[in-house]
C-alpha cells in the first residue's frame, strides 16, 4: 500500500490522458455496465461501488486505497506471492472508462518493466452479524486473453483480515477469502481460502482450500460473469460458499478445522476487499510449469469491473433492519459518506484497521441510511483515544438528519494517555427509532486536536 500522509486536507489531482486510456479499450469484448442489481428481499446493502466516474478517473478515493509498488512497506517483497509487476495509480493501468467499469490493465514498457494496478477497499469491517450472513459480489470480465499470450496474468477479486493493516505477516492465520481468480488465462474460476499456518495447517497452505470450474456459458474471458461469496454466520457450523453466475461450486464449514483457526479468522473486526491484476509469480507458474510470464505474453488486456456489492441477509426486527446500516452494529469510523476536517490513518487499537484522527473543534463525520428498528435505541458508546495535552478536552456528540441539529446525546473526552490508547465510553442519548442520517460532531472550547475516533454502535440499554 502506498503510505498514506496524514494532512487534514488532501488534495487530489488526477491527469487524464485521452490516447493512453483508448488504449484501454483495445481487445476487451464490449459489453453494457450494469448497475449493482436491486437489494434482494431480506437483505440490506452495506455497501457497493458502481465505477460510474468520467472516463480516465481513478477510482473514488473516499471508497478505495491505491497500492503501489512491489510491497506493503515493511511486508514481504513481491507482495508474498512471487509476483513481478510494479503497482502504479496511472490511468494506463487503472481509470473508470466512462461507461460504468473499472480497468485494470497490465502494461509492458519498452525495457521489458510490468506494471499493473491493485486496489483496497478503506472499509475493513465487512462481516456477518451474529445468525445473518454476508454476501460480497463482483460482475466482472477477465482479461481477455488466453493461450501463450495470456501466461503470467493473474487477475483476482478477493478478501483479507483487517488485522493484515499494518502488521503483513500475520497471513494466514487472519483469513484469506479469493472470490475469483484465475491464470493464464484457463476458462477457469477458482475460489480459494486460506487460513490457519504456513506451511500446512487445516488450509494446506500455501495453497489453500479451494475448488475451481469454468465459467458458464461464455468463458470467463469472453464475457462478464457474476462472482460471490457467502460467510453465513446462520447456521452450524457457521459455513462460508463460493458462487459464479449463482451456481455454488465450492464451500467450507467450520467443523473442517479447530475452533482456534476458525476463532483466529472470524474473531476480528471483518474484512477489507481488494481487486487485482498480478502478473508472474507462484499460482501462473505453478500452472505454466515455469517462470512467467514469458516473451510471448502480451500487455494491455484489462480486467473490467462492472460493480462490487456487499449486503447482509435480515429480517425487520430491532437488531436486523430490513435496510441501511443496522444501527446496533459496530459501524466504523472510517465508513463515513462524508466528512469535514479529519484524517483516515492506521489504528493499532485490537483487531486493525483504520481510525479517525486529527479531530479538532468544529468537525463532522456524517453517516447515511444508519437503521434503529422499532425498538429505541437509548445507549450510545464509541471507541476514542486522545493524547491531547493538558487542559484539552471536548465534546463527542450525536446529530440525527443535520449537524447543526440539537445534539441527542454526548459525552467530555480529555487525554486517554496517547492517540492510540483506547477506551470504550458509553453515552446516554433520547431513544431513537427509525432510519436517520447520523451525524458525529465534536465541540471544544480551544482549536487543538483533541480526539481519535475508530468505531461506534447504538443499543437499547
Amino acid at each position: 500500500m502506498a503510505a498514506q500522509s496524514p494532512s487534514r486536507r488532501r488534495l487530489a489531482a488526477v491527469a487524464v490522458a485521452l490516447a493512453v486510456f483508448a488504449a484501454l479499450l483495445v481487445h476487451v469484448a464490449v459489453s453494457a455496465s450494469a448497475a449493482v442489481p436491486p437489494t434482494p428481499s431480506g437483505w440490506s446493502l452495506v455497501w457497493s461501488d458502481d465505477f460510474n466516474g468520467s472516463a480516465g478517473s481513478p477510482p473514488s478515493s473516499a471508497d478505495w486505497i491505491v497500492d503501489t509498488g512491489h510491497a506493503y512497506p515493511g511486508g514481504p517483497g513481491n507482495w508474498g506471492t512471487g509476483e513481478i509487476q510494479n503497482y502504479t495509480s496511472g490511468s494506463a493501468n487503472l481509470a473508470q472508462d466512462g461507461g460504468g467499469n473499472l480497468r485494470i490493465t497490465p502494461q509492458r514498457s519498452g525495457s521489458g518493466e510490468w506494471t499493473s494496478a491493485r486496489i483496497e477497499t478503506r472499509r475493513a469491517d465487512f462481516k456477518p452479524a451474529d445468525g445473518r450472513v454476508l454476501r460480497i459480489e463482483g460482475r466482472i470480465q477477465m482479461p481477455n486473453v488466453t493461450g501463450q499470450a495470456a501466461l503470467g496474468y493473474w487477475p483476482a477479486f478477493w478478501a483479507l483480515g483487517s488485522p493484515y493493516r499494518g502488521n503483513y505477516w500475520n497471513w494466514p492465520g487472519i483469513g484469506e477469502f479469493d472470490i475469483m481468480e484465475n491464470v493464464n488465462g484457463i476458462n477457469s474460476v477458482w475460489g480459494v481460502l486460506h487460513c490457519g499456518v504456513s506451511p500446512g495447517g487445516p488450509c494446506n497452505e500455501t495453497t489453500g482450500l479451494g475448488a475451481n470450474r469454468a465459467c458458464p456459458g461464455s468463458t470467463c474471458q469472453e464475457a462478464f460473469h457474476t462472482y460471490r461469496f457467502e460467510w453465513d454466520r446462520g447456521v452450524s457450523p457457521n459455513q462460508l460458499r463460493w458462487y459464479v453466475d449463482g451456481q455454488q461450486f465450492h464451500s467450507v464449514s467450520q467443523s473442517q478445522m479447530d475452533a482456534t483457526s476458525w476463532a483466529d479468522m472470524t474473531g476480528h473486526a471483518g474484512y477489507f476487499l481488494l481487486l487485482n491484476v498480478a502478473m508472474g509469480g507462484a499460482f501462473p507458474n505453478a500452472l505454466a510449469g515455469g517462470g512467467t510470464p514469458v516473451a510471448a505474453t502480451v500487455p494491455g488486456r484489462p480486467m473490467v469491473v462492472d460493480y462490487v456489492a456487499v449486503w447482509q441477509s435480515g429480517g425487520s426486527g430491532p437488531t436486523n433492519p430490513p435496510g441501511g446500516v443496522d444501527a446496533r452494529s459496530t459501524i466504523q469510523a472510517e465508513s463515513y459518506q462524508a466528512q469535514s476536517g479529519t484524517i483516515v490513518e492506521t489504528t493499532t487499537d485490537t483487531g486493525g484497521g483504520q481510525n479517525i484522527g486529527a479531530i479538532a473543534n468544529g468537525d463532522w463525520l456524517r453517516f447515511d441510511g444508519v437503521n434503529f428498528g422499532s425498538t429505541a435505541a437509548g445507549q450510545f458508546k464509541a471507541r476514542v483515544a486522545s493524547g491531547a495535552g493538558a487542559g484539552v478536552s471536548g465534546l463527542v456528540q450525536v446529530r440525527l438528519d443535520s449537524p447543526t441539529a440539537t445534539p441527542i446525546g454526548d459525552f467530555a473526552l480529555a487525554d486517554t494517555g496517547g492517540w492510540q490508547s483506547w477506551r470504550t465510553v458509553p453515552a446516554n442519548i433520547s431513544g431513537v427509532t427509525g432510519t436517520h442520517t447520523v451525524y458525529l460532531t465534536f465541540s471544544s472550547g480551544q482549536p487543538a486536536d483533541f480526539v481519535n475516533v475508530n468505531w461506534f454502535t447504538f443499543s437499547t440499554t
